[in-house]
């Protein structure tokens, strides 16, 4: 009795993992198709249509980037050149104080001063830029940083 439930047991794990391997290796219908719309749009007209990548240049986004200390230098000086290019003006002064909205690029600066992968490169470049497309933040924009770098941990 015990012979006739042990090979019922294997028979079933058998047709079991058949039926797996098999859901394994058969084409997904979705995957197809949407292979298929990819030849169907990349040419027209006999010519091939140059597709770009569309990304995220939302500046919460960016800014998640930043702060992950796993973002590569890579990522960082990526993601540094989108806010300059997307969100580098800061909205006019208000008198003598900075407008609330400059809070995120303090803490952009602060946060990219101290990210373990970041280097000199990354941080001239990001400062420059940010000071020569905001002049009037300039005064900020160099104690922000100067409070970033010594507040690293060395």
């Amino acid at each position: 009795m015990e012979i006739t439930l042990l090979i019922k047991t294997v028979m079933g794990l058998i047709v079991l993992l058949a039926i797996l391997m098999f859901l394994l290796f058969v084409p997904s219908t979705k995957k197809s198709k949407e292979k298929a719309q990819k030849k169907n749009t990349s040419f027209t007209s006999g010519s091939p249509v140059v597709k770009t990548e569309s990304t995220n240049t939302s500046l919460e986004y960016l800014r998640s980037i930043i702060k992950k200390k796993k973002s590569t230098t890579a990522e960082l000086k990526n993601a540094l050149e989108l806010i300059i290019k997307h969100h580098g003006i800061v909205h006019e002064k208000l008198g003598e104080r900075a407008h609330p909205d400059f809070d995120i690029y303090m803490d952009i600066l602060f946060t990219i001063c101290r990210h373990p992968n970041t280097n000199k490169d990354i941080l001239l470049t990001f400062d420059r830029s940010l000071a020569k497309l905001n002049p009037a933040y300039k005064k900020e924009i160099n104690e922000a940083m100067t409070k970033g770098l010594t507040s690293r941990r060395v």
